[in-house]
Order: C-alpha cells, then sequence, then structure tokens
C-alpha cells in the first residue's frame, strides 16, 4: 500500500525527463515571466509536492519494471504521457518562447506543461500501487496546475 523501499531507476528516469528541460528553461524564461503574485497557499502545495513526489519516485522501488501484466500499461500509459511532456517542451523551445506559448494546450490537454507529467505521476503511482505517490502527486497538482491557471487567467486578461 505505501510502496517497498528501494531505489527507483524508473522514477530517475521520470525525474530526468521533468528537471531537463525545465533546466533549459530556466536559463531563457519567456519575455514578461514573474512569479511575483503568486497565490501563497498555491505556493506551499507545488513545493510540498515537488519534494514528496520527488523523493517517492526515488525511494520506492515498486516502479520499477516488473513481469508484464494488464497492470503494467498503467506504466506505459504514465510513459507515453512524459514523452507528450517532452514534445510540448519541444514545441515550445522552436516557438517564439512567449508567456501564451508557456502556458499552451497540447493534443487537447490544457495547460499541458503543468497537466502532463502531475498526470504522468500519478499514472506512475498507480502502476506502482503506491498510496504516498498518489497523495503527493495530488498536492503538486493543486498547487502547480493552480498557479498556471492563475498566470494563464492573468495572460488572457492583458490579451
Amino acid at each position: 500500500m505505501f510502496g517497498n523501499l528501494g531505489f527507483s531507476y524508473t522514477g530517475l528516469l521520470f525525474l530526468l525527463m521533468l528537471f531537463i528541460p525545465n533546466i533549459i528553461w530556466s536559463k531563457g524564461k519567456p519575455q514578461g515571466y514573474t512569479s511575483e503574485k503568486e497565490n501563497k497557499i498555491l505556493l506551499f502545495f507545488e513545493r510540498l509536492g515537488q519534494i514528496l513526489t520527488s523523493c517517492c519516485s526515488l525511494i520506492f522501488s515498486d516502479f520499477n519494471i516488473h513481469k508484464w501484466t494488464l497492470w503494467s500499461l498503467w506504466l506505459i500509459a504514465a510513459f507515453l504521457l512524459m514523452i507528450m511532456y517532452e514534445a510540448w517542451w519541444v514545441r515550445y523551445f522552436r516557438s517564439e518562447r512567449k508567456l501564451s506559448d508557456f502556458y499552451s494546450d497540447f493534443l487537447g490537454i490544457p495547460l499541458a506543461g503543468a497537466t502532463l507529467p502531475v498526470i504522468a505521476f500519478f499514472m506512475l503511482g498507480i502502476y506502482g500501487k503506491v498510496v504516498c505517490m498518489l497523495i503527493a502527486t495530488v498536492i503538486l497538482g493543486i498547487g502547480h496546475i493552480g498557479i498556471h491557471m492563475q498566470h494563464r487567467k492573468r495572460i488572457d486578461i492583458a490579451e
């Protein structure tokens, strides 16, 4: 229920897929981007969710590949969502890198830069049957997606 302690190479791969484009982005944020005026409660949820999700990803071996069963479809779905997340970043880096590009939808998924990884990590939690990961991603989703929604709303009002 809470998971088996041990290193997860799958979790590490997911975190690398998450962090590498974000590190690249941090060196060239879109013009007009600011984290000022972010809701402090949402920011708290986001930071707590980031810490918990990152830790869970690495310390539960339940996320590693096991014998193939129908349950493995959860891992495949999670991985496909992370590939979509990478594709969203490729599109963003090839764009003009405006705020509207950063808060864009992708293949019908709203706020894809925030939504795709949260859903992917949630599905990873389902695959591993790790309740801690499920709770961590819900906390992360409330904060991260909530903040992105606020930023996008400000952009829509400004345009």
